[in-house]
Formats: structure tokens, C-alpha cells, sequence
């Protein structure tokens, strides 16, 4: 079994008295009943990157925003099979960090990766557990919120 390396981010930004995380909806990704597919950003991991390293990349790639690395909050696994290569199994692990946004504009990305990402916005961090589409990525969010209720003093800009 193919095993593949990913790292992504919960990038959050403190906006009207509230913590907010930046989500995005994979391209080609349709739903059921007209809500958006949500999910969190994220990629490979590049050969001599360290997950750091490519969680900022593929958040700043993915989203437009320019963060600042807190802490990891945890890894998920999970194996699928492949819609190309003969429908090979791979398992793959994915690592989240927290991040705090630091700048940029959400959604404003290189048209290359319009085809990767379809758009993006900031949803409420209370209600990201229920609105993001994967399992893992909702636990990963629980976490982030865990985070910020022991450590509301995360200083951001506003």
C-alpha cells in the first residue's frame, strides 16, 4: 500500500469579538441540497518540506492568507483508493496545525489553483466542528476551538 504525507492548517482571525476559521470548497466538490462542501486547507508535502513548512504553503496557496504557525493539533489517517492508477489503495496521514491569520484577502489565489480550490470563507470557529464535510476535519476543528478556550488571549490582528 502507497503511504502519502499531508500537512494543512485552521487558520484563524479574531473579527467582531468573535474567532473565525478559514475554510475552503475543493473544486468539483458538489452538495447535496445546495450547501457548500467545506473543508480545510491543505496538501503534499514536498520532498525536504517539513509539514510546517507545507501546512503555511498550502494554506497561503489555497486561501491568499499570509499566517503565523501556533501549534500542531493533531494528525488524522485514513486510507482511500486512488480514481487513478488502477483504483490503488493509499493510506495517507494528514497533519493540522493551528494558525493565526496574519494578512492577505480570503479567497484571492493564482488562477492555477482555481482549479484545486472552487472558493473559500470564514465561518464562526464555534461552528466549524458542524459544518466542515470530513470527519477528521471536524474533530481537527474541535481541537482548534479546545485550543482557543484555554488560550483566549491569542493575539492576532483585528
Amino acid at each position: 500500500m502507497t503511504r502519502e504525507f499531508s500537512a494543512g492548517g485552521v487558520v484563524v482571525r479574531q473579527m467582531r469579538g468573535r474567532w473565525w476559521l478559514a475554510a475552503i470548497e475543493p473544486a468539483g466538490r458538489s452538495a447535496a441540497r445546495g450547501k457548500a462542501v467545506l473543508a480545510l486547507p491543505k496538501g503534499l508535502v514536498d520532498p525536504g518540506e517539513k509539514p510546517e513548512q507545507t501546512a503555511l504553503r498550502e494554506v497561503q496557496e489555497e486561501t491568499g492568507l499570509a499566517t503565523t504557525l501556533v501549534v500542531k493539533l493533531g494528525d488524522i489517517k485514513y486510507v482511500y483508493a486512488r480514481s487513478w492508477a488502477g483504483g490503488e489503495r493509499v493510506f495517507k496521514v494528514v497533519s493540522f496545525y493551528l494558525l493565526r491569520y496574519e494578512s492577505g484577502k480570503l479567497g484571492e489565489i493564482a488562477p492555477e489553483m482555481q482549479v484545486e480550490v472552487g472558493g473559500a470563507e470564514w465561518i464562526p470557529l464555534d461552528d466549524a466542528p458542524g459544518r466542515l464535510a470530513y470527519k477528521g476535519e471536524r474533530e481537527i476543528a474541535a481541537k482548534a476551538l479546545e485550543y482557543m478556550r484555554r488560550n483566549p488571549n491569542l493575539r492576532g490582528p483585528e
